[in-house]
């Protein structure tokens, strides 16, 4: 065997190589748009089981005698602040979506519009898949868009990393957030809200 159709032999396996490296590239895509990566279960119990938060020490404060002027006024200013009692965070806008409060899911718009689901405690899966609990089949959904699920006795929106987002009153999710009663959550074409 020559040199030149050594070479050869070698490039032809090369190119084989490459080109089946890119068959199974096309197929992982193919397959991932359309089965979707497998969603892990989130466990409720993990919020339960996680350790307390600890609170810093507050500093003891020193007589104001003791320290220079400029140091003085602001210690009696930090006083005065601690002194007041801490009001709790007034809620605004709509009331949250609870266990107690919210027992349906109605769709507004989209092809299911009108349609209703009861809510239960189990968390509902929302994504063009068959084993969804609320399957929505548009091009704009992916095959695991979404999970509605209740945390901590409140109901709580979370994208699956899904193409298109998922919308809350307008707002793109990053993170898993409540959701407020009668305040739309868009997913594709489809849009729905929790009601009591």
């Amino acid at each position: 065997m020559s040199v030149s159709e050594l070479t050869l032999l070698v490039l032809r396996l090369g190119f084989l190589l490459v080109l089946w490296l890119f068959i199974f590239g096309i197929v992982y895509a193919l397959r991932s748009d359309l089965f979707g990566q497998r969603v892990r279960k989130q466990q409720q119990d993990a919020a339960a089981s996680a350790p307390p938060v600890a609170f810093a020490a507050v500093p003891t404060p020193v007589p104001a005698a003791t320290l220079p002027p400029a140091a003085a006024s602001a210690t009696a200013l930090t006083e005065q602040l601690t002194a007041r009692p801490a009001a709790p965070p007034a809620r605004s806008g709509p009331e949250r979506a609870t266990a107690k409060n919210a027992t349906r899911l109605v769709i507004t718009s989209g092809p299911k519009s009108g349609t209703e689901f009861p809510l239960t405690s189990d968390s509902v899966t929302i994504g063009r898949s068959g084993d969804s609990s609320l399957v929505i089949r548009d091009d704009y959904t992916s095959t695991h868009h979404a999970r509605l699920m209740l945390w901590n006795e409140e109901w709580m929106i979370q994208d699956l990393d899904s193409t298109n987002g998922t919308f809350l009153n307008g707002s793109r999710l990053a993170v898993p957030t409540p959701v407020p009663l009668d305040t739309p959550v868009k997913i594709g074409a489809t849009s729905f809200e929790l009601r009591r």
